[in-house]
């Protein structure tokens, strides 16, 4: 491949200037945040966007500031035809991190980057700017614009780039680092929404509070109870019988004992791959009947809509697959429970052979059934893009002829940055059979994965923008 070598030692050259810079991103704890003035995401996700600004600047490229939704820098002042895209906001910390979340730490002897966004988003974020560097500074000719657009809201619906295109138009190409290599081309649709009920609790009521999960798009990994004139033996008596993965915990203040669940986070795009806390919780209680009240009756007829380990959706009626894009993933991810009501939130990914309107219509029926509430926080069907179009073809190209490997596209149900853009891609950062522990605790890049992804996006800058 033209070029290649030049970028591979320039990109290995400034491994340390790529590690640093990276540093700089994670030491921003970019989750969302309450709206303040030029910061409609919160101050971190702006104070990001303005760092990574900054950084394109310096590098030669001029930038653009949309209003702190979203950023962009471009190569040249030539007719763009390629967008790389990223976000810099991240997912919060969670718990049981071996290191500081928002401080790089290196682990030398397996040549591991951790820290909150080192892949989603941030890492990929400082792999194209030393990509466009590298071609920048080695005076490779490039025909036409690449533009690097940097956005502040993906982890909560992607608001920015809503934004972003109502100021700034598209290029006809557009990629994100911000799923898997080879290509994906397929993405499932995607619903939001919460379950709610309002009732008061009775100074009789053995229920006192129920609390787990963080994010909606997360297997939450932590959840938390509080049950009056239940003993510890026999709350973990109880557990043991359930025989559960997830591990139990209490903790005894006169009659009220309070329960710790311990599951594994996870994407709710791959809830197989975790530890539902939450619904094991549900699962806990559900079994001691500690009463007969209306908050245990709202427990119970949850944990009969989301059974612990169930992730498919069966037992709210919304079960469905196809060949294309596979099966229906379902996520109990956040509740919360007081004496004045509960909100449960349920993330879902559907295959392509459905719509919003198919799964939202069996979820309405299904809450009625239960006498619950539900509002929908977010619908976005799925994504499509052919596999066989010139853009995707040339992308697999490079992914070939650099790691050897004869791929083909494939369709995930993690929603990527482009869900809603139309003809875009995700195209890396994760390489097929790593673990980066995205959205879980300890997340991480491999040293060599965080270099390869630099000069991959470079080589397809150069094979689509190239002269």
């Amino acid at each position: 491949m033209k070029y290649y070598q030049k970028i591979s030692d320039y990109i290995d050259n400034h491994k340390n200037d790529m590690k640093n810079t990276l540093a700089e991103f994670i030491e921003i704890p970019s989750v969302k945040g309450t709206p303040e003035t030029n910061a409609p995401f919160g101050k971190y996700p702006a104070l990001a966007l303005h760092k990574a600004l900054d950084i394109c600047q310096s590098f030669g490229f001029k930038t653009e500031n949309i209003d702190n939704y979203a950023g962009h820098a471009d190569f040249s002042d030539k007719e763009t035809k390629l967008a790389v895209l990223c976000h810099l906001d991240v997912v919060p910390a969670g718990n049981d991190w071996s290191y500081n979340p928002f401080e790089l730490s290196v682990d030398k002897e397996n040549g591991l980057l951790f820290g909150r966004g080192t892949i989603d988003n941030k890492g990929p974020a400082v792999a194209v700017m030393y990509a466009m560097k590298a071609i920048k500074e080695l005076n490779i000719p490039l025909a036409y614009n690449i533009r690097f657009i940097m956005g502040t809201d993906e982890e909560n619906g992607s608001s920015d780039m809503k934004y972003y295109m109502s100021k700034q138009k598209m290029p006809p190409y557009v990629f994100t680092p911000d799923g898997s290599y080879p290509v994906i081309n397929i993405e499932k649709g995607m619903i939001r929404l919460e379950l709610s009920a309002d009732f008061s609790i009775n100074e009789d009521s053995a229920i006192i509070s129920l609390n787990g999960g963080k994010t909606i798009n997360a297997v939450p990994g932590l959840a938390y109870a509080e049950i009056k004139g239940v003993s510890s033996d026999r709350i973990l008596k109880t557990a043991d019988k359930l025989n559960m993965s997830v591990t139990f915990d209490t903790e005894q203040n006169s009659d009220i004992t309070k329960i710790t669940a311990k599951g594994t986070d996870a994407h709710a795009s791959t809830p197989e791959t975790g530890d539902n806390a939450v619904t094991a919780l549900l699962a806990l209680i559900t079994a001691l009947e500690p009463d007969n009240s209306e908050i245990f009756r709202y427990i119970k007829a949850l944990s009969e809509l989301y059974p612990y380990r169930e992730t498919d959706g069966f037992s709210c009626g919304i079960k469905c697959n196809d060949e294309k894009s596979g099966a229906l993933t379902s996520v109990l991810s956040v509740i919360n429970l007081d004496k004045n009501g509960f909100s449960a939130k349920n993330d879902i990914r559907f295959p392509v052979s459905r719509s919003c309107d198919d799964i939202i219509s069996i979820m309405k029926n299904t809450a009625a059934d239960k006498s619950m509430n539900m509002n929908i926080l977010l619908e976005d069907e799925p994504h499509y893009t052919d596999e066989n179009s010139e853009f995707v073809k040339s992308l697999l190209e490079v992914y070939s002829e650099i790691t050897g490997s004869d791929e083909k596209c494939i369709a995930i149900g993690g929603g990527t940055y482009v869900h809603n853009i139309k003809g875009g891609v995700a195209f890396g950062a994760e390489f097929p059979d790593e673990n980066n522990n995205m959205h879980g605790a300890d997340e991480h890049i491999k040293t060599d994965s965080f270099l390869l992804n630099a000069k991959i996006i470079a080589a397809a800058v150069i094979k689509i923008c190239g002269e």
